[in-house]
């Protein structure tokens, strides 16, 4: 059975239970999506021709709704399709204004519907043959949010009910568990409390403030890229936050992406963007004098700081946001030198997500489009450069056939957290379009002018989301190399201060982050304070430290492993920086 086809149906009958129990409700979607399905309603007590809500569903009203949704699946209703003229389904929808909408857009004469018991819904399907084939104790309706009809902050808002579904009464348990243990590890709220990074509507939604701890972990992440990225032979650049319309619009991108990209600001009677995204500036570097073939691969990188609008909905902590800095990279190669390129890209890559904790993932290659940039032939070889390299390097992969954007195919390396959650990071993307459009050009042993093949590629993707992953990968207790905060010393009394001021002394030559936690507390009350905040190590020193010149260590996770001369404390902190346990 499908589960997908589950899934939809429970939709449905969602649907028609939220009908039974609200007279009036006006209809809006609901399709299946990965791990359940959702719809969204105009509730009677809404206005439904305004955006905003007077009064709107809560968690205390699911269980009501679920118990009418188990009471339907009981009747073991059929699914009916049938397929009508769209002024017999304008007759059936008189009263439901977003289906007389989406009626009205539907291209030819006939529409589908679906009727199931007294409930009939517009719908191309597919759907299970009857609810008697659902188990009862598969399906749980989850939380409830505002909804935007078709996604517009124009249009009135709706209330969305969400639920999750599965095969067995077993994996929908699992499931709740994880969700319950990624509660904790909300990022959102553990970089409120850890104070990490700040979000505050007057300074706008979905542009994130690095607060003095999330400050330290992105300089740690940049110093670790540079370094790297150095040592691989890439050139750094700088770029402006903002650029001249016409060169996105040459680019394409104004065509292609407009309804995600900020409102044009006029200057000096010129329209300027703030940018979206890096190539264009890259491109114009590489242009900006004459190359041979001798100079390539060219390698250029930036951690460019990129500005997008999201739709308000779809923001998310530091996961989704409208300003964002990317880790990002353009080889510019002749096309015997791409294999050995990508290799080095995967390679790097997968390095990289290691040392930072992430030892799981997938990898999906996503091949040509139904329309695309460039030629079949240039996609065909760098289609099969991509399988060449996955192939020598004997990573699994999937194939994603057709889900490469136009302009060329990629590699995407999914991450998985501690939660076995899948996270986009690493992308390796060929890139046809930016140098048709930019005439981009080097010279070939035999003097000729030849086109370079273009590779886009970001590692960790944004250094935002990927410290929102971070946080919830680790629960916010990072790593010692990584921990903005490494050591805390409290000393017993004041006697000890200038003991604690000498060790931190000594830690700090050595390169690592302390301080000493001397406030008029007691020392329970300090190191509780310690583990709350996640600090590796909270090191206490009185009179028995004092005399043999040692420290006591208490080792998050482990508490007091005991009393340690500080030299070798420092041993051992070094090899965990060595080794980025």
């Amino acid at each position: 059975m499908n589960i997908n086809n589950i899934r939809h149906s429970l939709a449905h009958i969602m649907a028609a239970a939220v009908k039974e129990l609200y007279p009036g409700v006006k209809f809006g979607v609901g399709p299946a999506i990965e791990n359940g399905f959702y719809y969204d309603f105009a509730l009677p007590s809404e206005v439904p021709l305004v955006s905003g809500t007077k009064k709107g569903l809560s968690l205390a009203d699911l269980p009501k709704i679920e118990k009418k949704m188990k009471e339907l699946i009981k009747k073991d209703l059929k699914f009916v399709k049938k397929e009508i003229s769209k002024k017999e389904a304008k007759k059936i929808f008189k009263d439901q204004l977003y289906k007389l909408e989406l009626i009205k857009k539907l291209p030819g004469k006939t529409v589908t519907t679906y009727q199931n018991g007294e409930f009939v819904d517009l719908c191309r399907g597919p759907h299970i043959k009857s609810t008697g084939e659902i188990n009862l104790q598969t399906f749980k309706l989850t939380k409830t949010a505002g909804a935007y009809w078709k996604g517009d902050e124009k249009n009135p808002m709706l209330t969305r009910i969400y639920g999750v579904a599965f095969e067995t009464r077993q994996e929908l348990e699992k499931y709740l568990k994880t969700q319950i243990e990624a509660e904790k590890r909300d990022h959102r709220k553990l970089g409120q409390r850890l104070e990490l990074f700040l979000l505050d509507e007057e300074i706008g939604a979905g542009l994130p403030v690095w607060l003095p701890k999330g400050a330290v972990i992105r300089k740690i992440i940049e110093d670790e890229l540079y370094q790297k990225l150095s040592s691989q032979g890439y050139q750094w650049l700088y770029t402006p936050h903002i650029g001249n319309l016409n060169l996105w619009k040459k680019s394409g991108h104004w065509d292609f992406y407009k309804e995600n990209l900020y409102s044009p600001i006029k200057i000096d009677e010129e329209q300027y963007l703030l940018k979206p995204m890096n190539c264009p500036f890259h491109v114009k570097v590489y242009n900006s004098k004459i190359r041979s073939y001798k100079n390539l691969p060219i390698k250029f990188a930036e951690l460019g700081t990129v500005y997008r609008y999201e739709k308000s909905g779809v923001l998310h902590g530091l996961t989704r946001v409208r300003g964002f800095t990317q880790d990002d990279a353009h080889i510019i190669c002749t096309s015997e030198q791409m294999a050995k390129e990508v290799e080095e890209l995967v390679r790097y890559g997968l390095n990289m997500l290691k040392d930072f904790g992430f030892k799981e993932y997938n990898i999906y290659l996503s091949t040509r489009p139904e329309k695309y940039a460039g030629t079949l032939k240039g996609w065909e070889k760098a289609t099969k450069t991509l399988k060449y390299v996955l192939g020598k390097l004997k990573l699994k992969y999937k194939i994603d056939a057709g889900g490469g954007v136009f302009y060329g195919p990629k590699i995407d390396i999914k991450i998985k957290d501690s939660l076995g959650r899948e996270w986009q990071c690493t992308t390796i993307q060929f890139d046809f379009n930016l140098p048709d459009r930019f005439e981009m050009k080097y010279i070939d042993k035999k003097g000729k002018k030849q086109k370079p093949y273009m590779i886009h590629r970001a590692l960790l993707g944004s250094l935002e989301r990927f410290f929102g992953v971070l946080i919830e990968h680790y629960i916010g207790a990072f790593p010692f190399w990584l921990a903005p905060e490494q050591i805390w010393i409290i000393p017993v009394g004041s006697g000890h201060k200038k003991y604690a001021k000498q060790t931190s002394s000594q830690l700090a030559k050595n390169g690592f982050r302390c301080e000493i936690k001397d406030e008029n507390e007691t020392v329970s009350k300090k190191i509780r304070e310690g583990e709350l905040q996640k600090i590796p190590y909270i090191l206490v020193v009185g009179d028995k430290e004092m005399a043999k010149k040692s420290v006591r260590v208490r080792e998050r996770g482990k508490g007091d492993i005991g009393m340690m001369k500080l030299e070798r404390f420092i041993d051992k902190i070094k090899k965990e920086i060595e080794e980025k346990k």
